[in-house]
């Protein structure tokens, strides 16, 4: 259970700049559903993300790349019902917003008109920045994501450490800064070296969310399947298993099973 016992207001983007400020560490974690995101929710998160890791963990794709803004829609829809205190804001999947500034803010206004969610998150830094800046102008929150991004995963080739040369890093830095000059709210740093995360930190106004990417930004992401042991496959350094429901889940199957095929189940008091 939580130990977390702040009043249970309702956060918003200018909640989580005021705890960068306090000093307060923001937690995130991914929801794709109704019943995950309830229970995310009631034990005290502060900004959940309806990710296109859906792509991976919902729907079994090896890349987040396949998964459509229809699908993207109908898992956030579950999520908004699902939520009371914590800010959701929802990933724009590749393929819908990079294109054109056009593109970009038909598929957000998409995103908040059809689910309810409270922004978006896109990936990439001065190569989209027409595109963050029409959704920005309309009035839609927008967080950024820099380092490892993984709709490009077919550029890069790898899942491994971004931003270690000196290069890279730099654009790196110089592209936080462009997005927080902007106006996004926040912005996700994914699998990138502790210090630089650190500097970026120190040097935008925006939280900065990290994955992967040490102790000293402003909060945590992680994908809820994976930090619950349901992904047994997926063991990156940054991931701290907080459960085994793996475990958990296939044990309950296979006694649900047995005591199916024993006739145990259902037994006098079971029936009507």
């Amino acid at each position: 259970m939580s130990t977390y016992n702040e009043e249970k207001r309702k956060v918003t983007t200018a909640s989580l700049r005021k705890m960068k400020m306090n000093g307060q560490k923001i937690a995130c974690l991914t929801s794709y559903d109704y019943s995950m995101a309830s229970l995310v929710d009631a034990a005290g998160m502060d900004l959940i993300l309806v990710g296109d890791s859906a792509a991976n963990v919902m729907m079994g794709y090896e890349t987040t790349v396949p998964i459509t803004l229809d699908e993207m829609i109908t898992y956030a829809k579950g999520v908004v019902r699902g939520v009371k205190r914590a800010l959701v804001i929802v990933d724009l999947p590749f393929g819908y917003y990079q294109a054109s500034p056009d593109m970009a803010l038909a598929s957000a206004v998409r995103i908040m008109k059809e689910t309810g969610a409270e922004g978006v998150k896109m990936e990439g830094g001065s190569e989209i920045r027409e595109s963050i800046e029409r959704i920005l102008t309309a009035g839609i929150p927008v967080c950024g994501h820099l380092g490892l991004t993984p709709q490009s995963i077919n550029k890069f080739g790898t899942y491994n450490v971004r931003a270690k040369e000196e290069a890279e890093a730099q654009k790196l830095l110089d592209d936080a800064r462009l997005l927080d000059e902007m106006g996004c709210f926040a912005i996700v740093l994914e699998k990138i070296p502790a210090a630089l995360a650190a500097r970026v930190a120190s040097e935008v106004s925006c939280p900065v969310i990290g994955i992967g990417a040490g102790g000293g930004v402003d909060g945590q992401i992680l994908v809820a399947q994976d930090m619950l042991g349901m992904n047994q496959g997926f063991s990156p350094r940054f991931l701290r298993r907080y459960g085994d429901l793996a475990t958990v889940i296939t044990d309950a199957v296979s006694h649900y099973v047995d005591d199916v095929k024993t006739s145990d189940f259902p037994n006098e008091k079971e029936q009507y």
